[in-house]
């Protein structure tokens, strides 16, 4: 299960799965497990906004947090995402 960051953000890790990269770029926030289940899920789009799928169990702040550092960070993790995904961004073809 690749991490984009080997740190926790907020507590969590953000992720993404082996099986998941056949949809577009998105970042999932877990603590320990990295699981789906339970998870934050967040699409990201070209200019590092993101929409939420999914906010699991996180606080509306801890999101705000985790949505920042993905807009500040998006594209340093879409060179991670690419190394297994041919998909893009959230919204493009």
């Amino acid at each position: 299960m690749p991490k984009y960051y080997d740190f926790k953000i907020c507590g969590y890790y953000l992720y993404f799965t082996a099986h998941c990269i056949i949809e577009c770029m998105h970042v999932h926030a877990s603590d320990r497990k990295l699981t789906e289940a339970g998870s934050a899920k967040f699409f990201v789009k070209s200019n590092g906004d993101t929409i939420v799928e999914n906010q699991g169990m996180l606080t509306d702040r801890e999101m705000r947090k985790i949505q920042a550092f993905i807009k500040d960070n998006y594209k340093e993790m879409y060179l991670k995402w690419s190394e297994m995904s041919e998909n893009g961004f959230y919204g493009q073809e």
